[in-house]
């Protein structure tokens, strides 16, 4: 067995990444703080062929030291955009025909497993690691996704959450 390098991955240069064809979502980041967690999800998006990434309120935006960091080059290559509300965000994608999702914990979320995503765009809301997603914005949503937890917290690290949407999402896909 032998471990392949960046040579043997084949993987797209970002001029690369930029012309090929995306899959049908966007990552919409709610009042973000942790310029860390912004990185790391920008390297999700890209891993996953994400069409855009809006950024919305307190979230940081590139260029920034710790964004770089975590995002180690996908800041270049994934579509982003700034967008002062949240709410102004999701109204946005819906008028574009994007069915919304919150990813919280609600009194109706659907498990990540048992989600059954629709033949169309999706827009994915990862709220504020403190208060997760604004109830406003969770209100304009089309459904919540919860991903399932058995320890003692209540809450994974929202990047660690991205990472768990996007790949359910494109397990659900291929």
């Amino acid at each position: 067995m032998k471990k392949l390098v960046g040579a043997d991955l084949q993987r797209l240069s970002v001029s690369e990444f930029k012309t090929v064809e995306k899959w049908p979502f966007v990552v919409v980041l709610d009042n973000v703080r942790s310029m860390n967690n912004v990185g790391s999800m920008m390297r999700s998006s890209d891993a996953f062929l994400c069409q855009q990434m809006i950024l919305c309120g307190i979230t940081a935006t590139p260029p920034h030291r710790e964004i770089t960091k975590t995002a180690i080059g996908a800041e270049n290559s994934v579509s982003w955009r700034y967008q002062d509300h949240t709410i102004d965000a999701v109204k946005g994608l819906k008028l574009q025909g994007f069915v919304v999702y919150a990813i919280e914990q609600t009194s109706n979320s659907v498990f990540l497993q048992n989600m059954v995503f629709p033949n169309q765009a999706v827009a994915f809301v990862f709220g504020n690691e403190i208060d997760g997603v604004d109830a406003e914005v969770i209100s304009l949503c089309d459904g919540v996704i919860e991903i399932p937890q058995l320890g003692t917290k209540h809450s994974f690290n929202i990047a660690v959450s991205c990472g768990m949407v996007l790949w359910e999402y494109a397990r659900t896909r291929v």
